[in-house]
């Protein structure tokens, strides 16, 4: 039996538009989803903003209703048996609410123990087991306002973590940390993976993803369009290579996609360059003519690499 399995999951809701001449819109912000997660995996989900990923999670949690389909947690339905799957499930999402600043992380965690229901003698061993997990031994008498966001973010998993929840569910927890905050925890959710602990992860980071998850699933539009490892992923990608040109000035990104043998051509803003991100065509070498195009605009760094995961999930998102 897996974990979690979500069967043909749907949420709408009405929304009014309009001040002076008011209308009313129904949404389907998740139109019948499914997927299975197994014991002890780490499973992705990725979207764009407004693709329906925190929905699906707030269904998933009992936060929300949903419109149609079903789900369950460790066999437990989400609607019918909800007081069951709280009780076995912890949630943590990115950002800084959820923790009282004036206090210190372990009177932060002594006051949620108290909230789920742990008793005076599991806080005892329990606590100093997760400060050590998520990296706080040694700064838990320190007020949580003196906290890095890195360390607010470790402390919010060692929140969900303190009525040992046998599914977690990550929402976008490193957010705005820095590469350092964001490497710790990373290796804060891959300790927790290890040691047992099934988890749900969205995030927007794709090295993040490809680095963590077991599996992914990719939804836009609150629909599921594509699933499985990291490397399926990119193998359903259009193939070929990727070449990536550095240039200071405007570019016609329009005439570099009529090239033979190109099959995108995507603009990313790196400080004061931009870099042409051109996909290319299995077998198809593109790089002459990409830099002929380019002639009279002043080109930095050219380099070739195999597709990313980013550039796979940027694919399907596309063409959703």
């Amino acid at each position: 039996m897996s974990v979690i399995e979500v069967v043909e999951l749907r949420r709408s809701y009405r929304t009014t538009t309009g001040v002076l001449r008011r209308s009313h819109k129904q949404v389907e912000a998740v139109q019948g989803i499914s997927f299975e997660v197994e014991k002890g995996e780490l499973f992705g989900l990725l979207g764009p903003n407004g693709a329906g990923k925190t929905t699906t999670i707030k269904m998933l949690i009992t936060l929300l209703l949903p419109t149609a389909g079903s789900a369950r947690i460790l066999g437990r339905d989400v609607v019918t048996d909800a007081r069951e799957v709280r009780r076995r499930v912890g949630y943590v999402f990115g950002g800084d609410r959820g923790l009282y600043e004036r206090l210190s992380g372990l009177e932060n965690l002594k006051y949620f123990a108290e909230l789920y229901g742990v008793g005076p003698r599991e806080q005892r061993s329990r606590i100093p087991e997760l400060l050590e997990l998520v990296g706080l031994t040694g700064r838990e008498k320190e007020r949580v306002e003196g906290y890095s966001r890195g360390m607010r973010q470790r402390l919010h998993i060692a929140r969900g973590l303190l009525h040992e929840p046998e599914v977690l569910f990550l929402d976008e927890p490193s957010i705005g940390i820095d590469p350092v905050g964001a490497r710790e925890l990373r290796t804060t959710v891959a300790a927790l993976v290890a040691r047992g602990t099934t988890v749900l992860l969205t995030t927007h980071y794709m090295f993040e993803a490809d680095e963590l998850c077991d599996r992914i699933a990719v939804i836009a539009g609150g629909r599921l369009i594509a699933s499985g490892t990291p490397n399926e992923l990119k193998a359903r990608s259009t193939g070929g290579s990727v070449v990536e040109v550095e240039v200071f000035g405007a570019a016609d990104t329009d005439l570099l996609r009529t090239l033979p043998g190109v099959t995108s051509v995507a603009v990313e803003d790196r400080g004061q360059a931009q870099v042409l991100v051109v996909r290319v065509a299995p077998g198809a070498d593109v790089t002459g003519d990409v830099l002929h195009q380019l002639a009279g605009t002043r080109v930095g760094r050219v380099s070739h690499r195999e597709p990313s995961l980013e550039d796979a999930y940027v694919e399907l998102v596309q063409q959703a």
